[in-house]
């Protein structure tokens, strides 16, 4: 179970469903490292761009659950390097049931169903690529075919 949650981090950190969090206005004059912000400028966090920041990931271009086994690292955004969700009181309220039903369904399609690719392809076959939007789309639609597992 431990290697699914570093699964389903590394998912949200390498595509992550919602690029552009809710917006915010500063309420008063503001420095952020270099940057003067006025109060009353709409501020966006773009959380794709953090999850893909070499400053906090080795090789961010890589799907590594691995970087999550012995790592501290959670969805609340304590230290700003994986928010997917948010962060702090404006965060997602409901984190904690999305991270559950994730596991939960993945947990059970993995364990119930084989999986392979349709035509003989292999993985590293497979386009990648997304396309930009409010939320992140693969260019190239990804089919896989699921054959029933008896236990």
């Amino acid at each position: 179970m431990h290697y699914l949650k570093a699964v389903v981090k590394e998912t949200l950190r390498f595509h992550t469903p919602v690029p552009l969090l809710v917006p915010r206005e500063a309420r008063e004059d503001v420095k952020v490292m270099d940057y003067d912000i006025a109060a009353g400028t709409m501020v966006m966090t773009n959380a794709w761009a953090i999850g893909q920041d070499p400053l906090y990931w080795k090789e961010p271009q890589k799907f590594q659950p691995e970087r999550f086994l012995n790592s501290s690292i959670d969805f609340k955004g304590l230290d700003f390097q994986l928010i997917p969700f948010g962060a702090g009181r404006r965060g997602c309220p409901g984190i904690s049931f999305a991270i559950a039903t994730n596991e939960l369904v993945l947990a059970n399609i993995v364990q119930k169903f084989d999986w392979e690719l349709p035509n003989g392809a292999k993985g590293e076959d497979l386009d990648m690529s997304e396309r930009p939007g409010v939320s992140i789309h693969r260019k190239v639609p990804l089919f896989a075919v699921a054959t029933q597992c008896y236990l």
